[in-house]
């Protein structure tokens, strides 16, 4: 295990004065939006952040602006260039850890913040330290191989085995939806959509499928999946403001969440529809039943290759493909 912890500050010039001083000023424009008493438990909550990289490394910066103070950050990844089109890096950090430079960014706004960083990511070996201290995960991990499946799967059982409040997102075009999955209640990873298992025996596609549900798949996106499926070399396009908007809607959710507020489990913010004038906003749901119609009987056929057909389509989504076939 690749593991470094760095203390806030050198321990003899460390000045709890000072510090308490500088969090005062750092914090104060929150009042009035974060009640003191939610600032407080901001201020002593460890936050994880596994996957600093599209939507983990995005909640990183509006949590310690925050106030949040502890982190302990996960990612065995680095830069590359395709990433700087929406990842909190710049041509200068190619080829650097992404959980290493999240640390520098935290310490970069609050010098007396605690950060441990493990660039091992999520694996057996680091899963136990990584949730051991911290009250909220921030679930980041990649989900477009194998071994990002493991290590999310892996993620989630220790979240439900600690019982910790689990954030996650999916940047689908100008769509983000967030799930939060309070394993304080949930007491089965993804709610019992995914098994232990599933990362072994299942392809992405009905991985992703079982993860989203069809309704919340923005048009545009259906589109995209329609025309790329089958090509074993693509990757999902995801965009600065719709990664920003996972820092957004989750950094709000984790303090409502240290304050012993619950959150809805499911948010979904469509950028591109928020922004579009009405004609456009309906001409995109006139031809979503049409994109629906196209893409399902693809995407059957590709999980009757896979084996894994029978939970991939909802009861939802067998009443819209009746409906259109009517």
């Amino acid at each position: 295990m690749t593991e470094e912890t760095r203390e806030p500050l050198p321990g003899p010039g460390r000045n709890p004065t000072a510090e308490a001083g500088f969090y005062a000023e750092l914090t104060a424009r929150n009042a009035g939006v974060v009640a003191a008493a939610d600032q407080r438990a901001l201020r002593a909550a460890t936050v994880l952040v596994a996957g600093c990289g599209s939507i983990g490394g995005a909640a990183v910066e509006p949590l310690t602006r925050l106030g949040v103070q502890r982190f302990v950050l996960a990612d065995p990844g680095t830069y590359e260039l395709n990433n700087l089109n929406r990842q909190s890096a710049t041509a200068a950090d190619l080829d650097r850890n992404k959980a290493e430079l999240a640390g520098e960014r935290v310490r970069a706004i609050n010098p007396y913040a605690s950060v441990e960083v493990f660039t091992d990511g999520v694996t057996e070996q680091t899963v136990e330290k990584l949730t051991a201290s911290c009250q909220v995960i921030i679930d980041g991990v990649d989900v477009t191989t194998a071994e990002g499946w493991r290590a999310k799967l892996l993620l989630h059982r220790h979240a439900v085995r600690r019982g910790l409040p689990l954030i996650t997102g999916w940047d689908m075009a100008g769509t983000q939806y967030v799930r939060c999955y309070d394993y304080r209640r949930v007491r089965a990873p993804f709610a019992g959509a995914i098994g232990a298992h599933d990362a072994d025996r299942l392809d992405m596609w009905e991985l992703l499928r079982r993860a989203v549900p069809l309704r919340h798949v923005p048009t545009d996106m259906l589109a995209e999946i329609r025309a790329n499926h089958a090509r074993p070399d693509y990757s999902f396009p995801q965009v600065a403001y719709t990664a920003t908007a996972f820092g957004v809607i989750s950094s709000h959710m984790v303090v409502r969440l240290l304050a012993g507020r619950r959150v809805r489990p499911e948010v979904r913010l469509d950028v591109h529809q928020r922004a579009r004038p009405l004609a456009e906003q309906w001409r995109d749901r006139a031809r979503r039943p049409v994109e629906l119609a196209a893409l399902l009987p693809r995407l059957l056929r590709l999980l009757r290759q896979s084996g894994a057909v029978r939970a991939a389509v909802t009861p939802a989504d067998h009443d819209a493909s009746r409906a259109l076939r009517n």
